[in-house]
């Protein structure tokens, strides 16, 4: 990652739950990415961009305000083999990287094709808005009954037909409160009946 900002930021915190080993750059960064580099998830150099700092990248992110920064990062992501993406800039990107609401194992993407960030992050703000908490919580309770559902029911067609008399139920209700116990009886009585 090129740059310290806020939009670095959003890209860094984007990847760490991925395991890749994220090395940082730039000579002012923010608080969080701060106490990031204190709790060594990330590898932080306080400096400016240097060639040669994309020599061992797979990925290359670059959000510097500068566009001769920018320019330089992906002239040598580039040469390096790495592939890169530069905010704001889709002429010097080899992919997008799209807005992201998350709810456990719920992820929806937003893309804009590189036109408009501001518009993605503004649908991601609305769809995060739909999409609460609950649905991360019902993916979990769907991962941990999916082996009896899949033992009871042995056609996909009858799997398919419980996942949506799941879903149209009222386990929704139990999820909203955090009621992660009735949820579970809800579902119990809805696999059983």
């Amino acid at each position: 990652m090129i740059g310290g900002g806020e939009v670095a930021e959003r890209k860094i915190e984007s990847l760490l739950g991925t395991g890749a080993s994220i090395r940082v750059v730039s000579p002012e960064v923010t608080a969080r990415i701060l106490v990031l580099a204190a709790e060594r998830r990330i590898d932080l150099h306080r400096r400016g961009y240097e060639s040669g700092d994309c020599l061992d990248a797979v990925l290359v992110l670059s959000a510097s305000d500068d566009p001769s920064v920018s320019r330089a990062v992906f002239e040598d992501a580039r040469k390096c083999g790495a592939l890169v993406n530069t905010a704001d800039q889709p002429g010097l990107c080899d992919f997008i990287m799209p807005a992201v609401v998350r709810r456990g194992h719920v992820a929806i993407a937003i893309s804009t094709s590189g036109t408009s960030p501001g518009l993605a992050a503004r649908l991601r703000e609305k769809i995060g808005r739909l999409i609460g908490a609950e649905y991360g919580r019902l993916t979990q309770l769907l991962s941990e009954a999916r082996p009896q559902i899949r033992q009871r029911l042995p056609y996909a067609a009858d799997r398919k037909a419980l996942q949506y008399r799941i879903l149209d139920s009222d386990i929704m209700r139990y999820l909203k409160k955090n009621d992660i116990a009735g949820a579970r009886r809800r579902l119990q009585e809805i696999i059983e009946s």
